[in-house]
């Protein structure tokens, strides 16, 4: 459960903008997003979501503007850290060692006692069918089998705050549905989740509040329904092509993959 004042926005922005160079990945952005909620963050490719994802999990410095995740200062790493779970598209796994060894590990870094650790493990290694290969090196892991993985290490610590970027690449429709379950469940229990893909079906079932971010700009933020009457579309009209219609005739800048300094 969200430990912090309730009234406080689980993740907020204020003008957060992130230069590189001559180019603007992110644009003075300005959100606030409550406890519980399930945020769909969209956007062609290169359009400042992962580089949005990554200032707000303290990875990224930004270049000017502030952010809060769960009413702490990003500034505040120490502070943000244990706050949050973060799968970002590839999973940060150790191939050394096996699925359980990972988790512990995880465990042990939000210092979870061995005990409780091992107990949620258990769990989850059931929950994401992957009790017979627990044991194993994950080099030998295919993609679909690391992305669980890394799911499970995103949610391990029970975490307020969850950042997913593409949570369902790779996987099977039985694991996708797992994901799509556990994120439920988690909003359920006022946990926040961040959620961005380019499969837009998932931010449709799920989210309860969509951003469309293009070229570093917000260019739309509402509910599901609202961004499909906003597309000026008839009542059948899918999330699909109201991103379509928000996001037309514009140029896109690979901002996403820009090198950030050494």
């Amino acid at each position: 459960m969200p430990s912090h004042d309730a009234a406080t926005p689980a993740i907020e922005t204020r003008d957060l903008t992130k230069r590189y160079g001559d180019v603007v990945a992110v644009d003075g952005l300005d959100l606030a997003i409550d406890s519980g909620v399930v945020y769909g963050f969209l956007g062609p490719n290169g359009s400042g979501k992962t580089t949005t994802m990554r200032m707000l999990t303290t990875l990224t410095r930004p270049t000017a503007g502030e952010a809060f995740v769960a009413g702490t200062s990003i500034t505040d790493r120490e502070g943000v850290i244990d706050h949050l779970g973060y799968l970002p598209e590839s999973p940060p796994v150790f191939d050394e060692l096996s699925a359980r060894e990972n988790l512990h590990y995880v465990a042990a870094l939000h210092d979870i006692p061995r005990d409780v650790a091992s107990e949620r493990i258990a769990s989850y290694l059931e929950r994401f069918d992957l009790v017979d290969a627990a044991d194993r090196r994950v080099e030998g892991y295919s993609k679909g089998m690391r992305q669980k993985l890394g799911m499970v290490q995103a949610v391990i610590h029970e975490p307020e705050v969850i950042f997913l970027d593409e949570p369902t690449s790779g996987l099977d429709p039985r694991a996708a549905r797992t994901v799509k379950d556990l994120v439920a469940e988690l909003a359920d229990h006022d946990v926040t989740i961040f959620l961005s893909t380019h499969i837009l079906s998932v931010v449709e079932e799920l989210a309860d509040k969509v951003g469309v971010l293009h070229e570093g700009d917000l260019v739309a933020e509402g509910t599901p329904a609202e961004l499909k009457r906003r597309a000026e579309r008839d009542e059948s009209t899918s999330l699909e092509s109201a991103f379509l219609n928000l996001t037309e005739d514009r140029d896109d800048e690979p901002v996403d993959a820009v090198e950030e300094p050494a």
